[in-house]
């Protein structure tokens, strides 16, 4: 993914294709699904091919009085024995049978008369949206349409609703997927709030794409041709409504051409500018503790304000373009529409047609020209979705980590890990580590100390292979693991940050996070080795506790024992923690390090740490600094050496010096 660049606002019109072919490979799982659209879609066809009938018989034999037979122009065939049927009886059982046929196509398909050519959508079913990007997505995740109401039109309208959501959810979560599977270097990089609009909201563009794109150009052409065959049944192919309605397909292309490009930028800055906006919030809120402290609340509230403006202004811009594209396409087509009112009204005066025909030429004409309209205007509505795709597939082009499962898999740690020279250096930066070469073993606790910066949390990342190495090797039991599956190395490391980082669920539930089938005795024990046991038997409903988003309901000390028994639950030979007494008073940190003892038993324990309390139980120390191992030794050992670096940062610390 491009860092601090958005790009989705410079997409050319062929970018655009190659974006949208791309998308429509994520229907495939949903052949089925479109087809039961397709079907429902060509059956609501033919009750539209009946709605304007019914309306020429009221007009021109129940109100005019025409008899059966003298009108201008014939009925269809599939209309006529209905004729027949009626062109006996008198005019009030006429009048009961046409408005109860009527009535049943209403009940069916929710229209009458000329409603057939109009009632294109259902899609507006009353859920709230705002004008951005954003807070229209929601609907369009779960968006459902149908070209006739009624009954018939609900089954079609909530199948399509779940279509919609059964393919937003793939997508989505093939989007989420991706961005779990980013390297740790990668993701620290990106702004989270920007990752969660991408997810959220760009993805629900896949809905209108498919629609669009499996529906317009095949049942479109179809409606039309139905439609015209009518029509040209009973009043000819020469028909000027027919080849009016046809002009539709340029009346709708060629205005809405020049404006494509803008269509395209200005959604795709609608877009960055709100999740520019969703950044901001997510920010402030995740650091509302430091903001009130500081006083930084109108600071904050200034700079959401103005993300929020923007992305606003941004829509209205786009907007804007539809509205004047809106405008070029109704100017150019109001002269066919003219003409056809002309026409039609001087052949009612001439006595070619009845005043029942307009009501069926104007239902046939507003069809054809719709649907034609609707084919022309394709390419102009799929640019609104080109940078929602642009975004998306920038994000999951990303370079997610290389799990590589047809390595095999890595045995379990055995003996030792075992670094063998090797340098790592971050993009653009002088070299972090070089030329290390050490061994951990099982059964110790190791100890990384030196000054801030030098690489000390760099170093434990590199076993679990959140970072690879520029050069060298890390063996596990001698096994190099850039040989092995990452998935089979990730299940034998049990790793506590320095931020502790819990769930918005019950404290048990957070320490099964690594181990879901992890008993209720083996979370008491590890709760009870990580000093958690106490504090948690107090609280009303212990394990049962929920603790708030982020752990907001504990201490940090008390966060901090709940990650390191996480890790403990996980019953990993390797376990690592980032500082992870910090936070803990004397009488927690001496039984912790005590327990880490004990824990250290089966397991190859790595300690990142500052407190010399923490430090001096260890089996080994290692001391870095200056991109090296400088003394590698026990704390006994390491303080006999004269002039020793650790012993001057022991003795720096003892005497209060920082």
């Amino acid at each position: 993914m491009r860092k601090d660049e958005d790009l989705s606002d410079q997409i050319t019109a062929r970018g655009a294709i190659r974006l949208i072919r791309r998308a429509l490979l994520y229907v495939r799982p949903f052949k089925f699904d479109f087809g039961v659209k397709w079907t429902l879609v060509l059956i609501s066809f033919l009750p539209m091919l009946i709605l304007p009938w019914p309306g020429r018989i009221l007009v021109d034999h129940v109100i005019q009085g025409i008899p059966f037979g003298e009108q201008p122009k014939p009925f269809p065939f599939f209309v006529q024995p209905f004729v027949d049927l009626v062109s006996s009886l008198p005019m009030e059982s006429v009048l009961l049978l046409t408005i109860a046929v009527q009535f049943a196509l209403l009940v069916l398909t929710g229209s009458f008369g000329i409603d057939s050519g109009e009632s294109d959508s259902a899609n507006d079913f009353g859920v709230p949206e705002g004008w951005d990007t954003a807070t229209r997505t929601e609907n369009e995740a779960n968006s459902g349409f149908s070209l006739v109401s009624g009954l018939f039109g609900l089954v079609d309208f909530r199948w399509t609703i779940r279509l919609s959501q059964k393919l937003n959810h793939h997508y989505r979560s093939r989007l989420f997927e991706r961005v779990q599977a980013l390297p740790m270097s990668e993701l620290n990089d990106q702004r989270i709030g920007d990752s969660i609009y991408r997810v959220m909201y760009d993805t629900t563009v896949i809905s209108n794409t498919a629609y669009q794109l499996i529906l317009t150009p095949v049942l479109t052409p179809i409606f039309i041709a139905l439609q015209s065959w009518v029509m040209a049944s009973v009043y000819g192919w020469d028909s000027p409504i027919f080849f009016s309605g046809i002009l539709f397909i340029l009346v709708a292309f060629l205005p809405t051409l020049p404006f494509a490009g803008m269509q395209r930028r200005f959604s795709g800055r609608s877009r960055k500018t709100g999740a520019t906006t969703t950044s901001s919030l997510e920010e402030s809120m995740s650091n509302i503790v430091a903001v009130q402290s500081l006083g930084g609340e109108n600071r904050q509230r200034e700079r959401f304000d103005a993300d929020s403006s923007d992305s606003f202004r941004q829509y209205r811009l786009r907007v804007l373009v539809d509205f004047v594209t809106l405008a070029a396409v109704g100017l150019s087509g109001a002269a066919l529409v003219a003409y056809i009112f002309i026409y039609v009204g001087d052949g009612i005066i001439a006595g070619e047609l009845s005043a029942g025909d307009f009501l069926v030429l104007l239902s046939f004409f507003v069809s054809i020209a719709t649907a034609s309209g609707n084919l022309g205007g394709l390419w102009f509505r799929l640019q609104n979705d080109a940078p929602g795709f642009s975004r998306v597939f920038d994000l999951m082009d990303s370079q997610p980590e290389e799990s590589q499962p047809d390595l095999p898999s890595l045995p379990i740690l055995k003996q030792s890990i075992e670094y063998k020279n090797v340098h790592f250096s971050y993009p653009n930066a002088s070299p972090t580590l070089v030329n290390i070469n050490l061994q951990l073993r099982l059964g110790q606790v190791t100890a990384i100390v030196g000054p801030a910066g030098t690489g000390k949390t760099t170093l434990a990342y590199l076993i679990p292979k959140f970072i690879e190495p520029d050069s060298g090797k890390i063996l596990f039991d001698d096994r190099d693991i850039a040989e092995h599956n990452l998935a089979s190395l990730r299940d034998q490391v049990a790793f506590v940050f320095q931020e502790t980082m819990l769930f918005d669920s019950t404290i048990s539930e957070n320490m099964k996070l690594g181990r879901p089938e992890a008993t209720a005795d083996e979370i008491e024990e590890a709760a009870r080795i990580a000093g958690a046991l106490e504090f948690i038997q107090d609280l009303p409903l212990g394990f049962d506790t929920p603790l708030g988003r982020g752990g907001g309901k504990l201490s940090v000390g008390q966060k901090q024992r709940i990650s390191i028994a996480r890790a403990l639950v996980r019953k990993s030979p390797v376990l690592i923690l980032d500082e992870p007494t910090s936070a803990l008073d004397p009488d927690t940190e001496k039984t912790l390090v005590a327990s880490l003892r004990e824990a250290s038993r089966d397991r190859l324990v790595l300690v990142i740490a500052h407190r010399l309390s923490t430090i001096r139980q260890a089996d080994q120390i290692l001391f870095l600094e200056n991109q090296f191992i400088q003394e590698q030794g026990s704390h006994s050992e390491l303080m006999r050496l004269e002039n020793g670096r650790y012993r001057n940062y022991f003795e720096m610390q003892t005497r209060g010096i920082d």
